[in-house]
């Protein structure tokens, strides 16, 4: 058998090596371009026991091809508008806060992870178009859980704490929250199939799954966290139920009245208590994070209460404790929080590195201890500390944030006329 080599010269190679390349480039031209249905999704989180955290979400596109999503749980919407796409590929950032999804998608699917890098946090998860049950309803209720809760977490441990809960149900739907002496568990939205109760909520930076059995008067079940903490807790029925009161949880120890720091703040200006803006005037601090929701809602009621009341000429200053493992990313996280939620007070590493309340007490060392982020500090004219108060009872409390919202203004009032 003959063979025959066909030797080409350049010029021909050259040509032909052209051709391919137009080809393969008209072919990628005509490649139809991966879109992603519009329209609602349902988006579960791979969590702890083979749990699925599941939450809800609705997805847009503008004239300009532009994605963006809202997030729903209860009566929240959280809006994302920071959409990559390449490809089949997808990144979503949240918004304020540095986790994002990562994973790859179809026009009716999306599978990755989700990350929070400085916490070395992956958390796989699923999402689902055209989906809209939050949890499936495979059978009609048979208990009632709408009402007030006492609630202890970790039981007859060293960790345990006492939580409200505080829960309203319409058929099979419930909402509501879990109050606790350091905040509130966001919006809860779920259902109660049967005996079987399940709410959840994703907040753009916490992922909260609560399981749980209920009779009449009982409920026991599990809280989950992301996909990298869970505890028990049980609850029965108490109308009358209160915890303690946040604002007698810290204080300042024994022979100090006042409270000393001095952090940088975005400029890498230090900042104190003894600068001439604070002096003669009442001052609030917020002890904080860039990372925290419920610190998230204290920033929003305060910048919108700083807005409407320029009257009582007061102070504002927070104390971000970051866990950005360096800190050029820890005032990036700050800069980022100010820029999206328009905060016109300064902001001030305090730490970074790590969010350890312990470590943080040792910064401020004339407070007892820093049981809670948001910790909020009202200091008089004098510079004399007059009120502290542990956590933050955010919208999802319903009466206890309008209430909330009263006493605030009332106090701040009383330091501003004196």
């Amino acid at each position: 058998m003959l063979f025959r080599v066909v030797v080409l010269n350049d010029d021909v190679m050259k040509k032909w090596i052209f051709v391919l390349i137009f080809m393969v480039f008209l072919s990628a031209c005509h490649e139809e371009k991966q879109t992603l249905s519009v329209g609602s999704w349902l988006m579960e989180l791979q969590v702890m026991d083979h749990q699925k955290l599941p939450f809800n979400f609705k997805l847009d596109q503008n004239k300009d091809g532009k994605y963006s999503i809202e997030i729903y749980n209860a009566d929240e919407t959280i809006v994302v508008d920071e959409i990559t796409i390449k490809n089949d590929s997808i990144e979503i950032k949240m918004p304020v806060f540095e986790g994002y999804f990562k994973g790859i998608f179809t026009a009716t699917e999306i599978k990755g992870d989700f990350v929070k890098e400085s916490l070395d946090r992956i958390v796989p998860f699923v999402a689902t178009y055209g989906e809209t049950s939050r949890f499936s309803t495979t059978e009609k209720p048979d208990k009632l859980v709408s009402g007030v809760w006492e609630t202890y977490f970790s039981s007859d441990t060293d960790e345990e704490y006492a939580g409200k809960g505080l829960f309203v149900q319409n058929g099979s739907r419930v909402t509501g929250t879990f109050r606790t002496a350091t905040g509130d568990y966001r919006f809860l939205e779920g259902s109660l199939t049967g005996d079987s109760l399940k709410l959840s909520a994703f907040d753009g930076s916490h992922a909260f799954l609560f399981v749980a059995k209920v009779t009449d008067s009982s409920l026991n079940g599990m809280f989950y966290s992301g996909n990298h903490f869970k505890e028990p807790f049980t609850a029965k029925r108490n109308e009358v139920f209160e915890l303690p009161d946040e604002d007698s949880l810290t204080y300042l120890n024994e022979g100090f009245d006042k409270l000393n720091f001095s952090f940088p703040d975005l400029t890498g200006q230090m900042i104190s208590l003894t600068d001439d803006r604070f002096k003669n005037k009442p001052v609030v601090i917020q002890i904080m994070g860039s990372w925290c929701p419920n610190c998230l809602d204290e920033t929003k009621f305060l910048v919108d209460f700083n807005k409407n009341n320029k009257d009582l000429n007061i102070e504002m200053v927070a104390l971000a404790f970051e866990y950005a493992k360096t800190k050029d990313k820890a005032f990036k996280s700050i800069e980022r929080l100010k820029d999206r939620i328009g905060v016109p007070y300064s902001i001030l590493l305090a730490q970074y590195g790590s969010a350890d309340k312990q470590k943080a007490q040792e910064k401020l060392p004339m407070l007892n201890h820093v049981l809670s982020y948001p910790t909020t500090i009202f200091i008089d004219k004098k510079g004399m500390v007059r009120k502290i108060k542990t956590g933050f009872n955010g919208p999802a409390t319903g009466d206890k944030f309008v209430q909330f919202k009263k006493e605030f203004k009332a106090f701040v009032t009383e330091l501003a006329n004196e």
